[in-house]
């Protein structure tokens, strides 16, 4: 961006040379930068997938599986990892039945992902699966059965969904750069300019690679940023990690595809759930936890945190502490992600130590399931306006693609109404749109370490902007989820529409 002003003051920088173009009095925001979100992973399978992110029917859901079926050849999976939920259905408040996919679907199996803790398949994929009455459960999960003990096609518990995942086929790595590069320009049609990426279920090398080979390249229509992710679960693998994080160096990359730092798992059994009443972290686990965080900082590295109950937050801000003494982590900018029961004393704490806080919009399509788990204290998980106030570091991202929807416009409508898709009240602590807005750009800037370079339409910065079709600061707050981006921009170029 050269400049910024009026029309007289532009035009005096105008030359023969120069492009005009009019967007006829539309909006321009600065391209949306998503602060923690699943893409690499969600890019595996994308050519297969049929998203659901913000439908309200539960009848135009089926019409959308069901023409993918029609794009597909028989025996192709037909794929929904997550991003929707039932209660985002104002028609029937369901998930599917066997019976409904079989008539979609006769011949192509059929997965259906419900945030992490359910899976709805049809005839074709319980034999895809080799699931039949005989079938064993898997483990933290359950296959039911009716009253004859036959497969009804639903797959209950965290533990079923990750072995349904890992029996989906692998994907050639010709197929995984096309479906990163199709993900992208998804991401660009909703005003997506830049992303953190943080890893996840199964993820490795294979999921960075694709994005890594776009990036050589020059063929990423968007800023990928990511962390190294691991899972360790018992001591053997905390030890093999403090390995590998002596050989962690971040930053060795350009402004469209760089590490960042660690996180956001530090020892996976700690990783908590808002499906669950709360956590108590054990005293053993949080060793375990301490001796990967300290490593961390001794490194000198960024760290992400993922940590939503009060028992885990305050757990982990103790450990922080005494890490601090021994390696100060002020300027290393760790961060707290989700954060849905954060209180005062805990961001008074988070402040000492210069700690950052990402907030993500989960309860869009799960605020209804927080409801029924956490009561009423569920309407301030996250306390939008206390942290908002508080004056600590922080911005608005996702986490999807399996636990909430893609689009940014979705997010910023949430923490305006407090609404979630489908129109229930979810959240009581609401902010105004122009301090969503810099949530989304400005503020997440700082979370990639490009501050100086992206998040604001300024002189200096890099021009990456998104034209919308309505104004985002005038349209009734409701629209906000609406609206739609006509074009998008990245370092000068469209990527996405075209000029209106």
């Amino acid at each position: 961006i050269v400049a910024v002003g009026t029309d007289a003051e532009i035009d005096k920088l105008k030359s023969a040379a120069t492009r005009v173009v009019d967007l006829k009095g539309r909006t321009v925001i600065s391209g949306l930068i998503d602060n923690h979100a699943h893409y690499m992973r969600a890019a595996e399978y994308w050519n297969r997938e049929v998203r659901l992110d913000g439908v309200t029917e539960h009848k135009k859901a089926l019409q959308l599986i069901a023409a993918k079926v029609r794009q597909s050849k028989p025996g192709e999976w037909i794929m929904t990892l997550g991003g929707w939920s039932e209660e985002q259905f104002t028609d029937e408040k369901r998930g599917f039945t066997k019976a409904e996919l079989d008539e979609i679907a006769p011949a192509n199996p059929v997965v259906l992902q419900l945030i992490y803790f359910r899976i709805y398949t049809n005839t074709t994929a319980l034999k895809a699966l080799g699931v039949d009455e005989k079938a064993p459960d898997p483990a933290r999960g359950k296959f039911e059965k009716n009253a004859q003990g036959l497969p009804t096609g639903v797959f209950n518990g965290a533990g079923a969904v990750a072995w349904t995942l890992t029996k989906l086929g692998e994907v050639a790595a010709t197929q995984m750069q096309a479906n990163a590069s199709a993900l992208m320009h998804n991401l660009n049609s909703v005003g997506l300019t830049a992303y953190q990426e943080m890893g996840g279920r199964g993820f490795g090398p294979q999921h960075i690679a694709p994005f890594a080979a776009l990036a050589k390249a020059g063929q990423l229509t968007m800023r990928v940023f990511y962390n190294y992710w691991q899972d360790p679960s018992s001591p053997a693998d905390v030890d093999r990690v403090i390995a590998n994080i002596a050989n962690v160096k971040p930053f060795q990359g350009d402004d469209w595809f760089d590490n960042t730092g660690y996180g956001e798992t530090v020892y996976f059994p700690l990783h908590d759930n808002l499906m669950v009443p709360s956590s108590n972290p054990s005293p053993e686990g949080l060793q375990l936890w301490h001796r990967i965080a300290q490593a961390v900082a001794n490194q000198g590295l960024h760290l992400n945190v993922h940590a939503q109950h009060s028992g885990s937050i305050k757990a982990f801000l103790t450990e922080i502490e005494a890490i601090h003494k021994v390696r100060p982590i002020k300027g290393l900018r760790w961060t707290f992600s989700h954060l849905d029961q954060v209180d005062a004393d805990d961001i008074a704490r988070m402040k000492r130590l210069d700690m950052y806080g990402q907030i993500h919009s989960r309860p869009s399509i799960q605020g209804v399931l927080m409801l029924k788990i956490h009561g009423d204290k569920a309407y301030d998980m996250p306390p939008l306006r206390l942290i908002q106030d508080s004056g600590i570091p922080w911005g608005l991202g996702s986490d999807a693609t399996a636990v909430t929807p893609v689009n940014p416009f979705y997010t910023l409508g949430w923490a305006v109404t407090g609404k979630m898709i489908g129109g229930t009240q979810v959240l009581r602590q609401t902010i105004s749109r122009e301090q969503a807005l810099i949530a989304h750009t400005r503020s997440n800037s700082y979370f990639l370490f490009e501050e100086s370079n992206l998040g604001s339409l300024i002189p200096g910065k890099y021009a990456d902007l998104v034209v919308l079709d309505r104004d985002y600061l005038t349209v009734p707050a409701d629209e906000i989820k609406d609206i739609k981006p006509i074009m998008t921009m990245v370092a000068g170029k469209v990527v996405y529409g075209g000029v209106p």
